[in-house]
């Protein structure tokens, strides 16, 4: 892999025309030890977000041994890193092969679920192989909600009374239990945990079992961009939202229970900037490389404010308009779909052009693992950069919720 100091000069040196992702692995490896050393408990990262060889490989090195895992594909990503590494499967809805396959070939011996079905598809598989269930755990996954940017209740988690009915059945098969649950992603307020953790403690409670260990999943917020024409956004800083959550822990009673986390945003998206092309400049819109379906899928949503910093071509020596002045552009990806347009625009300096590039920051987290090949474009060229994105010069460019005219 190429390494340039940054993003400009890996732009200058390959003047590249498709999308080139940015690694910098010692971003990555800082914000892995930042999170493992202010989490009371163990920190399982949560491949989905990113399951890039090079970030899994990165994350071994930096000190992660345990993954949260979804499936067949995962487990080999993980285990061709990480050999030794401890794997919870945390999907609460499997198939029985897949079930199959976790227990017999990747020895794992951790999983979720939120129904009794799941568990006589569980049930079936250890008799099958004959594995004593005291040496599974099975967390049941609570239903919870928090606000966050991602509110991830919908789909997930048993109510609190049916909770309480899982884990009895579960103990009394003889599995070791455990409870979890997941907040959101990106979240808003450090109170989020405690509402999920008072629920928890009800069931813990009303079930009384003992509980071999409490998940309180992901939703550690990642840090991005704002609109500097505005105030910026009250987000918990990590060292906020660990404080109340230790506090929380204690008061809820859970202090003599092994804990686990799993991060994701908060570990990767600042380990990866992209930079794209401006293929064509209409008025004022932008036609890039890249897209909703390809590295731009989670700021579609408009949820998330990426920050962007303007890279001219040097080559083009005649420009029109005030390189001073900041003004908004639609974004429209690669494809020739014309839902591929991006829900915020940039504010770009006015003198944007053809040929010229973008450096995006902070797109970490889901932007590879989300990728796809519509329309057969699928950036995966990388080069490692050295400098951090937030140490180099001010973005020019942000993502604003502020609409405006086609």
């Amino acid at each position: 892999m190429q390494r340039f100091p940054t993003a400009q000069d890996a732009a200058m040196a390959l003047r590249p025309d498709a999308p080139i992702y940015c690694f910098r692995p010692d971003v990555l490896t800082q914000d892995a030890r930042n999170f493992m050393a202010a989490f009371p408990g163990e920190t399982a990262y949560a491949v989905k977000t990113n399951g890039e060889r090079l970030v899994l490989e990165t994350l071994a090195k930096a000190g992660v041994d345990t993954f949260d895992v979804a499936s067949p594909g995962e487990f080999a990503d993980v285990r061709a890193v990480a050999p030794k590494a401890t794997m919870l499967y945390m999907h609460p809805i499997k198939a029985q092969s897949d079930i199959n396959l976790a227990l017999q070939t990747y020895g794992i011996r951790t999983m979720s679920l939120d129904h009794e079905d799941e568990v006589a598809k569980i049930l079936r598989i250890v008799r099958a192989l004959d594995l004593d269930p005291s040496t599974i755990t099975l967390f049941i996954r609570l239903q919870t909600k928090g606000h966050a940017a991602y509110e991830l209740s919908k789909k997930f988690g048993a109510a609190p009374a049916h909770a309480v009915e899982l884990l009895q059945r579960c103990h009394n098969i003889g599995f070791k239990v455990g409870l979890c649950f997941h907040v959101g992603s990106q979240i808003e307020e450090p109170e989020t945990y405690e509402r999920a953790l008072a629920s928890a403690s009800w069931v813990r409670s009303r079930a009384n079992v003992p509980l071999a260990g409490l998940d309180v999943g992901g939703g550690f917020p990642a840090e991005y961009g704002h609109d500097p024409r505005k105030r910026k956004p009250d987000m918990p800083s990590l060292g906020e939202i660990m404080g109340r959550l230790r506090t929380d822990i204690e008061e809820h009673g859970f202090s003599d229970v092994p804990l686990v986390a799993e991060p994701g945003r908060v570990v990767v998206a600042r380990a990866f900037s992209l930079i794209v092309r401006v293929l064509l400049r209409k008025g004022r819109r932008l036609y890039i490389n890249d897209g909703i379906w390809a590295s731009l899928s989670d700021s579609w949503t408009g949820k998330i404010t990426l920050p962007a910093r303007f890279i001219p071509d040097p080559a083009r020596k005649r420009r029109n308009g005030d390189p001073a002045k900041i003004t908004a552009f639609r974004v429209c990806g690669a494809t020739c779909d014309s839902v591929d347009i991006l829900s915020r625009p940039f504010w770009l300096p006015e003198t944007v052009d053809t040929g010229d590039w973008i450096e995006i920051g902070h797109i970490g987290a889901y932007s590879l693992s989300l990728r796809t090949r519509f329309n057969g474009f699928y950036p995966d060229t990388f080069v490692e950069v050295t400098t951090p994105f937030d140490a180099g010069e001010a973005p020019e460019g942000y993502a604003s919720l502020e609409t405006m005219a086609d």
